[in-house]
């Protein structure tokens, strides 16, 4: 059970497949105790989308728990920030190669190459969605 993640949530809205919960994403200090006397604390709320769920089950204002494996917190890492730095990295420095130092022509590289990845991301998104699978349980 390690490798599941889990957050408690209030369902926010229910479309006919989907199930949109309102989580708070606290830090470490938002939990903490002496937060109101601390300028650091932070919390955050966000909306996590609960597809092929029951929504008859569910009421609006129900506390719920959302689930999710760990796994794809990692692989949303990689596909959101470590491939895009590879590229941005690698296609400056060939740009830059391939017009012997010219930094702009490395930055446009640069930026058609991540305009690219981004819309490959997009295009792909449903397939992602269906990688990305959270469950929803009543609290």
């Amino acid at each position: 059970m390690a490798d599941v993640i889990k957050h408690d949530g209030i369902v926010d809205s229910m479309d006919r497949d989907c199930i949109h919960v309102r989580i708070v994403q606290a830090s470490a200090c938002a939990a903490c105790g002496a937060k109101s006397l601390c300028s650091a604390a932070e919390s955050k709320e966000k909306i996590v989308d609960v597809y092929g769920a029951d929504t008859k089950a569910y009421q609006i204002g129900q506390r719920v728990m959302v689930e999710g494996a760990a796994t794809m917190g990692m692989k949303a890492v990689r596909l959101a920030f470590l491939y895009p730095l590879l590229l941005l990295v690698a296609s400056v420095v060939i740009g830059m190669w391939l017009t012997d130092g010219n930094e702009v022509v490395g930055a446009i590289a640069a930026l058609v190459a991540l305009a690219a990845y981004f819309g490959v991301l997009f295009a792909c998104k449903r397939r992602l969605m269906s990688e990305f699978k959270f469950t929803i349980k009543p609290y």
